[in-house]
């Protein structure tokens, strides 16, 4: 009989969104909190993304999802290209829940989680490091045992967004 082990996923939705797409596909977040669930065992995902007021209905549905959202608040350049970088949220609410979780799961491909990664794994709190692209990703994670990685790359018939999905959103 498997023990019981809570937890947690901390997952850089840019990182992640940006990732998926430069191969030509979109993630499902539903299919994909699904997958965390049943693979992971993941009783809470947080999704660190930037704030815009405009994108209300789809927060709305990252957490009928079962998400937890935490927010950064962006900011718009002259161009108006924005910016609303996520990682010392990410960083801060991992250690936050530190004690509330017995594993985690780290989505990313940015090596500004290196130290991160490096101290979940030191203290045996890495489950895993699920990073969104194979074929592009920080060479510093390329550091961590491969047993500890794993790749979006290989989940896409599980977490792709199918077209009816596309045409309802």
């Amino acid at each position: 009989m498997k023990s019981y082990t809570k937890n947690y996923a901390f997952i850089d939705s840019q990182n992640l969104y940006l990732a998926i797409l430069a191969q030509g596909w979109k993630i499902d977040l539903k299919r994909f909190r699904i997958y965390l669930k049943d693979k992971y065992n993941i009783e809470k995902a947080f999704l660190f993304l930037g704030y815009l007021p405009e994108n209300q209905e789809m927060y709305r549905k990252f957490q009928e999802y079962g998400y937890i959202l935490i927010f950064k608040p962006i900011l718009r350049s002259k161009n108006s290209k924005i910016k609303g970088n996520v990682d010392a949220e990410l960083v801060l609410h991992s250690m936050i829940q530190y004690l509330n979780y017995d594993k985690a799961v780290i989505v990313t491909g940015d090596g500004d989680f290196y130290c991160l990664v490096d101290y979940l794994s030191q203290k045996d709190k890495l489950e895993k490091l699920l990073i969104p692209n194979f074929y592009k990703y920080s060479g510093l994670l390329k550091l961590f045992p491969g047993e500890k990685l794993d790749f979006v790359n290989n989940l896409r018939n599980k977490v792709e967004q199918k077209r009816e999905a596309i045409a309802k959103d």
